[in-house]
């Protein structure tokens, strides 16, 4: 194998293969460990939300992107709260502003059957 191939006289060196291809190996599997995935979390919150809920439930949030994940943001409603979906737009401009200037909207509200959602992450 040579190591230096622009030093005069170029340099060379004699190793075992199988050795190296193991030590490749080994080195790939602690960098992959090493290697942090973002995960997409995901918080869940009803129209009819306390303050102090919603507090607990805004700093679990941060939590997650401190962390660096995403994180899902999903309003469900119940039963008759469906003919209201203002409120859920209401209620996700509130969390919005309330996680104020350190994220980053990365989907817009969406409504996917009884659950508005939105993603967001960290600046």
């Amino acid at each position: 194998m040579e190591i230096s191939p622009n030093a005069d006289p170029p340099v060379a060196k004699i190793i075992d293969w199988g050795k190296y291809q193991y030590q490749k190996m080994k080195e790939q599997q602690k960098n992959r460990k090493n290697s942090k995935q973002s995960e997409l979390k995901q918080m869940r919150f009803g129209l009819k939300i306390g303050s102090g809920d919603l507090e607990i439930k805004l700093r679990k949030i941060r939590s997650f992107l401190e962390d660096g994940h995403k994180v899902r943001i999903q309003i469900f409603y119940r039963g008759r709260e469906n003919a209201h979906k203002e409120l859920g737009y209401a209620m996700i401009d509130k969390i919005v502003n309330l996680l104020g200037e350190e994220i980053i909207l990365e989907q817009k509200p969406q409504m996917a059957g009884r659950n508005l959602s939105i993603v967001v992450r960290s600046k």
